[in-house]
């Protein structure tokens, strides 16, 4: 089987270390312009694989480049661009994509991050052909993983990237040995999520704790990290915790409610939070010792009307 791998990131590396352990035929590697991590191209060069880095991959330029190869199988793991019908057509084999999500749920970007987020309890991993819509093609083989209430985003993207490598190689065996049975994906209902951009880090602390919770772990490293602020400061939110059996009551939101040696309690719009690794812009991560009554966020409120005051003042002063 003469493939043609197009990828990004550590699963992308390791199925195609895989793949080349298992004895398939790699007709080149195919790269994004802007790499999240340099170990593909490292192995590739070391593998003595062509290397392709296409500006625009439905360009003619390259598909003439790709009809030169001549792939039976296309495959990606984690590329970046839009794929059009001449190059999902270029295999005769089809062109396969591998996808971190329990398709038809889950279509999308950054979609790790969105399952946390939404508290599931378990994560798919699915190997579908592609069609022009997005991620909307027929499935060939979907596995499902588990989340544990504790997991965040590094646990969770540690135990994909090991999984990778078994379902591409599960995958491409089943289409060499002609025994692929493809089911089609229903279209509704299924969901679907944007990438994640800056900005969507900030936590609102009126919020349940069990969302806060989720998007603290979901967005810690190797993610941004949940952001707030605490007298003006930038504050980084890199650990926290919450149990479901705590009491919900009406408090202020962002408020310290308590404190311990392992970090400190803040209420939430429901519950509360314990918060337990912090980091202020330019400072180290540190376990946060804060007095009760301490005020993390911004009151909206008060800050509106601190700026109309200020306005105000401006205004007399131009009369």
């Amino acid at each position: 089987m003469r493939i043609l791998f197009f990828g990004d990131g550590a699963w992308a590396t390791q199925s195609l270390l895989r793949l080349v352990e298992e004895g398939f035929q790699l007709l080149g590697v195919v790269a994004r312009r802007q790499p999240s991590d340099p170990n593909l191209l490292k192995f590739a060069q070391e593998l003595k694989l062509p290397i392709f880095q296409p500006k625009g991959v439905n360009h003619k330029k390259f598909l003439a480049q790709v009809e030169e190869l001549n792939p039976e199988l296309n495959l990606s793991v984690s590329y970046d661009q839009i794929l059009r019908r001449p190059i999902i057509e270029s295999a005769p084999k089809g062109f396969i994509n591998f996808h971190a999500g329990q398709l038809p749920y889950y279509r999308g970007r950054n979609v790790v991050n969105w399952a946390l987020i939404n508290g599931e309890t378990e994560i798919g991993l699915t190997a579908h052909y592609v069609a022009e819509g997005i991620d909307t093609g027929d499935i060939i083989l979907q596995q499902m993983l588990p989340i544990d209430w504790r997991d965040s985003y590094g646990d969770l993207l540690e135990r994909l990237v090991a999984a990778f490598p078994d379902l591409v190689a599960d995958t491409v065996t089943l289409i060499t040995e002609g025994k692929v049975v493809p089911k089609r994906q229903t279209h509704l209902p299924g969901t679907y999520f944007s990438k994640r951009e800056e900005g969507d880090e900030w936590l609102d602390w009126a919020d349940s704790s069990r969302n806060l919770y989720n998007k603290i772990r979901a967005i810690t490293r190797p993610g941004p990290g949940a952001r707030t602020v605490l007298e003006g400061k930038l504050l980084t939110i890199w650990r926290a915790y919450y149990d479901p059996t705590w009491p919900s009551y009406i408090a202020t939101p962002g408020q310290v409610v308590g404190s311990s040696a392992e970090g400190v309690v803040v209420k939430a719009g429901d519950s509360t939070l314990w918060v337990q690794e912090v980091q202020f812009e330019g400072d180290v991560p540190h376990i946060p010792q804060w007095r009760i009554g301490t005020r993390l966020g911004i009151n909206w409120m008060a800050y509106l009307h601190s700026l109309e005051a200020r306005l105000a003042i401006l205004e007399r002063g131009k009369q």
